[in-house]
């Protein structure tokens, strides 16, 4: 097998969970530890029976191993991260941040894999802005967005702790992405926890004004883009066709997740932790040397 960088995830909940999985499939990222504090978490469980070392002393036992690796993957709160992320940043690592703290630069694989990846830091926003940024991006690369609204509704079942400590986080967080990243002059996020029995599939609306808006750049704009983020999250679709109205077009997404932890349901946890991987591959490779996606893509 050819040279991988080492990583560890900090936090053995259910994005944690799920992100193990998911890089014991890489090709590019070594998966060293799982950091927790519980000594009950099924997550931590599961990293032992798959020969992964373990510590629930969270990252006072991740950064006490120098085995541990480059990238740390951190899983946990945005309040808890914004404690970890000097620690981390001191102990050398590279942190992927799966919460909406925004200590580092916003990342979304399809818009923006660039030079933001030279940070020491890089935050992965909210799922719902890994699903809407790109839609939101591409609307404005085909007419300048003055307004984009977005409501991202999960299943309850499917937002663990982590996740509902974040609620503020995640609206604000995801509210700037769609600014700073999707283009957007003004944008405003909402999430909806539904607690539906069954449980539903993540969706999401996507609603922009953009003036001047030709229908017919803007809906292959957004049919690229989709076909983009399916590369890496294959559940990822429209629900319909979009719907215009003047100047303004609204979009419905639905996110399919791969079932490798939790129900195919929580497509808000398989857009996250997809992402996650795409992004720390990309910088393994910078790492190693070797071409990256984004290089490649600019020829």
């Amino acid at each position: 097998m050819a040279e991988r960088v080492r990583a560890a995830i900090l936090g053995s909940g259910n994005i944690g969970s799920d992100l193990m999985i998911k890089l014991l499939r890489s090709s590019v990222i070594e998966l060293t530890m799982v950091a927790g504090i519980d000594p009950a978490s099924e997550g931590l469980a599961m990293a032992r029976q798959r020969g992964l070392k373990t510590t629930t002393d969270g990252i006072d036992g991740l950064l006490a191993d120098p085995e541990v690796g480059t990238i740390v993957f951190d899983a946990t709160s945005a309040r808890t991260h914004l404690q970890h992320a000097p620690r981390l940043e001191e102990a050398g690592k590279i942190a992927i941040d799966l919460t909406p703290a925004a200590v580092g630069p916003y990342v979304v694989p399809v818009v923006n894999m660039g030079n933001q990846l030279q940070s020491p830091n890089v935050n992965m926003i909210s799922c719902g802005a890994q699903a809407t940024v790109p839609i939101v991006h591409a609307v404005n690369r085909a007419a300048p967005v003055e307004y984009a609204e977005i409501v991202a509704t999960i299943s309850s079942k499917s937002a663990g702790p982590g996740t509902r400590q974040n609620i503020d986080e995640f609206t604000q967080t995801t509210a700037r992405a769609l600014e700073q990243v999707g283009g957007a002059k003004r944008g405003k996020a909402i999430i909806i926890l539904n607690p539906a029995d069954p449980p539903i599939m993540m969706r999401d609306t996507v609603y922009a004004i953009a003036p001047g808006l030709d229908q017919h750049k803007v809906m292959q704009s957004i049919s690229d883009m989709v076909e983009r983020v399916q590369e890496y999250v294959p559940g990822y679709r429209l629900r319909t066709d979009p719907i215009f109205d003047g100047d303004r077009v609204t979009v419905f997404v639905e996110v399919e997740g791969a079932g490798d932890y939790l129900p195919k349901y929580a497509g808000n946890l398989d857009i996250m932790t997809q992402a996650a991987v795409r992004v720390s591959e990309e910088i393994a490779r910078g790492l190693m040397g070797q071409r990256t996606l984004a290089e490649s893509e600019n020829g």
